[in-house]
């Protein structure tokens, strides 16, 4: 994600309109924004909408602009080495963009998100969401489910699932992760619940996954993060979904790489995509 995006002035300026003292999403949502850029998800669901959904929304659109130039650059140098000598080798891993994967880039990356919320909370910002996005220009990057939670599944587009990040900002978590979690993309999929720790139902409920985990031994990973220093709206559970993780190591002992059949495969069918 280009890290201008969510710190410009006319990004700033327009989210102000959405922040609820109440919420204590002031930490999280640049956080969220910040997990975008790292994990790239090509598939999201926010339940209750609010303060965090321009920032997921500009970290989608900023992942979509980042992976379109990383993969024409990577197309660039992959099709000079192998012009050269017709293999790949540390010259081409460090060049730019360095490290990238080119399993990664072999289809285009065009994230969406899904928003559920039925607008129920008064307290909420949900209502005046939308008018943000249009004003950022955001709008295309996300579809709102206008409906609680509980009635929400039937209704997501059949494109949105397996999921690859949701973050859950609502009381459901409980029906969400006993509903939901199998739309959960099993390959690593991430779901970012808010504010758990610290109240009787929420620590009933970190009880509750981890009895699932312990039951359903290489289901998930869990890690709780506390804001210490605030009363209330001050935690996020991440659940990572492992159940069907796919290897993508390519190194060898001493962590070099290792320039497998595939890897060298991979790389050219990405430089050829481009190329036609």
């Amino acid at each position: 994600m280009r890290p201008s995006r969510i710190t410009d002035p006319e990004f700033r300026n327009a989210v102000a309109e959405l922040a609820v003292p109440g919420m204590g999403t002031e930490s999280v949502a640049p956080l969220l924004a910040d997990l975008i850029g790292f994990l790239r998800p090509r598939r999201v669901l926010e339940v209750g909408m609010g303060y965090t959904t321009p920032f997921l929304a500009a970290a989608l659109a900023g992942t979509e602009e980042q992976a379109r130039a990383e993969s024409e650059a990577l197309a660039v140098k992959t099709r000079r080495h192998l012009d050269a000598g017709g293999e790949l080798d540390d010259s081409w891993l460090l060049e730019h963009p360095p490290l990238v994967t080119p399993a990664s880039h072999l289809t285009p990356h065009r994230p969406k998100m899904v928003a559920v919320d039925d607008l129920s909370m008064e307290d909420s910002s949900a209502r005046q969401v939308l008018e943000v996005l249009r004003k950022l220009r955001l709008a295309d990057f996300v579809s709102v489910i206008d409906t609680d939670l509980r009635t929400s599944r039937d209704l997501l587009p059949e494109d949105s699932t397996p999921i690859d990040f949701a973050w859950v900002d609502a009381w459901e978590c409980l029906y969400f992760f006993d509903h939901f979690w199998e739309l959960i993309n099993p390959d690593g999929g991430m779901v970012v619940m808010h504010y758990l720790t610290t109240y009787p139902e929420g620590e009933a409920l970190i009880r509750y996954i981890k009895a699932f985990q312990r039951s359903n031994p290489g289901e998930l990973e869990t890690v709780n993060l506390l804001e210490p220093h605030k009363l209330m709206q001050n935690s996020i559970t991440v659940l990572r979904r492992t159940s069907g993780v796919h290897s993508l190591r390519y190194a060898e002992t001493g962590g070099k790489i290792k320039y497998s059949g595939q890897l060298q495969a991979d790389a050219a069918a990405h430089s050829q995509r481009h190329a036609d």
